[in-house]
C-alpha cells in the first residue's frame, strides 16, 4: 500500500511542479498589473489641477491600492510555497515559507491601517464637499 501511494505521488509531482510554476507566474502578473494600474492612477492624479493636500491624499490612496496588489501577489506566492513544502518538504522550503508568512502578516497589518486611514480621509473629503 505504501508503494502505491509513493508511486501515485511520484507521478503527480511533475503536475504539481507545473502548477507551482503557474502560480509563481500568475503572482508576477498580478504584481505587474497592480503597478500599471497604480501608475495610471498616479499620472491621472498628477494631471489634474488640484491643491497639494488633495493630491497627497490621492497619492496615499493610490499607494494603498498598490499595496493591496502586492499583498495579493504575496498570498499567491505563499500558496505556491505551501504546495511545494507539502510535495518536497525540505527545511529550506519550510523556512522560506515561514519568512514569507511573517512578511505577509506585517505588510497586511500596516496595509490594513493605511487603507482605513485612506478611507477615512476620503470620507472626510466627501463630507467637506457636502458642507461647502
Amino acid at each position: 500500500m505504501h508503494d502505491l501511494a509513493q508511486n501515485i505521488m511520484d507521478n503527480l509531482i511533475p503536475f504539481f511542479d507545473l502548477f507551482i510554476l503557474a502560480l509563481n507566474i500568475f503572482s508576477i502578473i498580478v504584481l505587474i498589473w497592480g503597478v500599471i494600474m497604480a501608475g495610471i492612477d498616479f499620472l491621472k492624479s498628477e494631471k489634474n489641477d488640484r491643491n497639494r493636500i488633495v493630491t497627497a491624499r490621492q497619492n496615499n490612496f493610490i499607494k494603498s491600492f498598490l499595496g493591496s496588489y502586492i499583498l495579493l501577489s504575496l498570498e499567491i506566492l505563499i500558496a505556491a510555497d505551501i504546495i511545494e513544502s507539502i510535495i518536497k518538504p525540505t527545511f529550506q522550503d519550510i523556512l522560506k515559507l515561514a519568512i514569507l508568512v511573517v512578511i505577509r502578516t506585517v505588510i497586511s497589518y500596516f496595509l490594513h491601517k493605511e487603507i482605513e486611514d485612506a478611507l477615512k480621509d476620503k470620507e472626510n473629503e466627501t463630507a467637506e464637499k457636502k458642507t461647502n
